[in-house]
């Protein structure tokens, strides 16, 4: 699928791998992906935002990447209403908060704003441009949830907490709890994506972090090991260890 692909064809992988994922593609949503796609692609050529090139590259590796975590990350959230996300994810008007950590060109904080607009999406980068970026997605797509900023994560603040702490190829499991433990709501988790089991990561964690759930993805098209490592504090966020 590397090659040069017509925008019908675009458009039928595209639903078509959503469909492998167990995700029905509407007309807006697919409108919006394929729009970003179009986006990342033109700001790529002068301001580097990613290494894959190729639009066709770019669905498989990105777009579908990124979907393949909608549907844990919603089973998650149904399956724990006391982060605020009611047994139906879909049909709430009510907002989760996502933060997005080293989120470069929006992956996967654009593609969760796109599929659930109700979500408070924050993607959050240390490159100006790659923030500024996010920001011209948002209003080009019309997405008043999807937020970007300019920052190192560390040193931001934010008035609430988030439920989901998410990123991409950011760093080490122990640096991404580490760097943003300060932002996490109380019953919030971490979730990151990673290719292979880094077992060796998990190692590095200590007894601060939990990691609860190891889950295997299979991206439609992507011939390459995919998981997300679920992270919790061991230590409930908001509250102090007891006294020894």
């Amino acid at each position: 699928m590397s090659g040069a692909m017509s925008p019908e064809a675009m458009a039928a992988a595209l639903v078509a791998g959503a469909e492998q994922l167990g995700l029905a593609l509407g007309a807006e949503p697919l409108d919006k992906l394929l729009r970003y796609l179009d986006l990342l692609q033109r700001w790529n050529a002068v301001f580097n935002l990613t290494a894959v090139r190729a639009p066709a590259d770019m669905l498989r590796q990105h777009l579908l990447d990124c979907l393949a975590v909608l549907p844990p990350l919603d089973a998650h959230l149904a399956s724990n209403p006391a982060q605020g996300a009611p047994v139906s994810v879909e049909a709430s008007a009510r907002a989760v908060k996502v933060l997005d950590v080293g989120s470069g060109g929006g992956l996967p904080g654009v593609v969760l704003a796109v599929m659930r607009p109700h979500w408070q999406v924050v993607c959050i980068d240390t490159v100006a441009k790659k923030a500024s970026f996010i920001r011209q997605v948002a209003g080009e797509l019309q997405l008043p949830g999807l937020e970007g900023v300019h920052s190192r994560v560390e040193r931001h603040q934010a008035r609430e907490g988030f439920q989901v702490i998410t990123s991409r190829a950011f760093a080490s499991l122990a640096d991404f709890t580490a760097l943003t433990q300060h932002l996490l709501a109380p019953g919030g988790v971490w979730m990151a994506m990673k290719g292979g089991l880094p077992e060796d990561e998990q190692a590095q964690l200590g007894s601060a972090v939990q990691v609860f759930h190891v889950e295997q993805l299979q991206v439609p098209g992507l011939d390459a090991r995919r998981c997300l490592v679920w992270m919790r504090p061991s230590v409930p966020a908001g509250t102090q260890a007891p006294a020894v």
